[in-house]
């Protein structure tokens, strides 16, 4: 009997970045890889967030972009709240922090996981009724999924986002919505 794999959940959507020096890394996807341009969500509201477990009180923002049909953020925390971020700066590391896959069965999601033997490190609930989850799949670093539920209006506001790359030219590279 064959199980579900961790690709069947849904399409990998994004590539997400949490740089020691986010200046830099904006810079360098913008300037040198012509992502963008990148939207600035500050200080990212959740409902409630728990990493392993434990309630946690992350003070973060995003930038998310499009680099051609692929998302990519760049999370910057602010805090020293315990978090999947936190560690991996503590850790000193750079490049991919983790992916993302859409899906609309968050129980069944978790299911493949766990089915995977995959960890649960970071779950958040969003505003709206939106929730994500960030799970160690064990593959070392960049291997960490997060499978993110939209609440409503956020897949309008990725669009959006997507729209500001079409025939974008290099302007203007971090906005804010609003």
């Amino acid at each position: 009997m064959s199980r579900a794999s961790i690709a069947a959940i849904g399409e990998i959507m994004q590539l997400s970045f949490v740089p020691a020096n986010v200046p830099a890394a904006l810079k360098f996807w913008t300037e040198t890889m012509g992502a963008g341009p990148f939207v600035a969500l500050d200080h990212v509201q959740t409902e409630s967030t728990l990493y392993k477990g434990e309630t946690s009180a992350i003070d973060f923002s995003i930038y998310v972009g499009y680099w051609g049909e692929m998302q990519i953020e760049i999370v910057d925390q602010h805090n020293e709240a315990p978090s999947i971020y936190k560690d991996w700066r503590d850790a000193g590391m750079e490049g991919l922090n983790h992916v993302c896959i859409l899906t609309d069965d968050m129980a069944k999601s978790r299911a493949v996981f766990a089915e995977r033997g995959a960890t649960i490190l970071q779950e958040l609930k969003l505003p709206g009724g939106g929730e994500a989850f960030y799970a160690d799949t064990g593959g070392g670093p960049g291997t960490i999924v997060e499978v993110l539920k939209p609440g409503p209006g956020v897949l309008d506001a990725f669009a959006y986002i997507k729209s500001l790359s079409v025939g974008w030219d290099g302007s203007d590279p971090i906005r804010r919505l609003g």
